[in-house]
């Protein structure tokens, strides 16, 4: 007797992801920490710093201004951007890289051809958007957390019942008698009622959000296609809790046949 599990190959798939979005938040910190050492224009262009609409106004002619902005390329080059395509196979050049992970006005501001100052304001904005996009990797890391913790908890109860089956089955049926198959019937009765327990909760679960902060969250439910889209099934604690109940119920009516003979 065999029963399919993904649950051993779902928690390799979100410890895997832990590693990743922690090495991606390490390379926030180490972009955050290069950019905040930077000393921005102190011309008096550096008062015009950016528009509504995202654009440069650009007045200052001193070299330092687009040196500096080089030096926040290479910045994000250097940590953030292997993180950030390392999931791509689509050829994406730097300017793209930081426009997708920060914003289109930080992607103008910063490309070579703009000529523009590193003034304050687009320091600011620069060092705001990093640290919001690590908070944000900051809560799917808790959330890759709690699903961790969760499909625990499920493969604990998958694992203690698939062993009680097969443990069972040692045992043929026609071996045991009416005393032994009711007790054997009310056991499968119960760990059916122990999957559709797992299940709801699995269910509760994925209705969550896990929040970090006031301005980061993740919804469970999101979370499931992004971590398990190269997966057989869609959900596969639940896909595993419900062949386990199948299991069991298969197993309870070849029990329930051999009562009712014996009766």
């Amino acid at each position: 007797m065999s029963v399919d599990t993904y649950i051993e190959q779902a928690q390799s798939r979100v410890r895997a992801e832990q590693e990743a979005i922690g090495e991606k938040i390490d390379a926030y910190e180490t972009f955050i920490r290069r950019v905040t050492e930077l000393e921005t224009e102190q011309t008096p262009s550096s008062a015009a710093g950016l528009t509504t609409a995202g654009g440069v106004t650009h007045i200052a002619t001193d070299a330092s201004g687009p040196d500096r902005c080089r030096r926040v390329r290479t910045a994000f080059g250097e940590t953030i951007r292997p993180h950030s395509v390392a999931d791509t196979d689509k050829p994406e050049s730097l300017l793209d890289t930081i426009r997708e992970e920060f914003t289109g006005a930080i992607a103008v501001a910063l490309t070579p051809t703009t000529d523009a100052s590193f003034t304050p304001e687009l320091k600011h904005m620069v060092v705001t958007e990093a640290r919001f996009r690590q908070a944000e990797a900051a809560a799917l890391q808790k959330a890759l957390g709690r699903e961790d913790t969760h499909l625990d908890e499920a493969a604990d109860t998958v694992d203690d019942i698939i062993a009680w089956i097969i443990d069972a089955n040692d045992t043929p049926l026609t071996d045991l008698g009416f005393d032994a198959l009711q007790q054997r019937h009310e056991t499968l009765a119960t760990h059916r009622n122990c999957c559709e327990e797992m299940a709801r909760d699995r269910q509760a679960f994925l209705k969550k959000t896990t929040n970090n902060g006031l301005d980061a969250g993740v919804r469970h439910r999101s979370l499931i296609p992004y971590l398990y889209q190269e997966f057989p099934v869609d959900h596969p604690a639940l896909a595993t809790i419900a062949k386990l109940d199948e299991t069991c119920r298969d197993c309870q009516r070849t029990v329930r046949d051999h009562l009712v003979r014996r009766v």
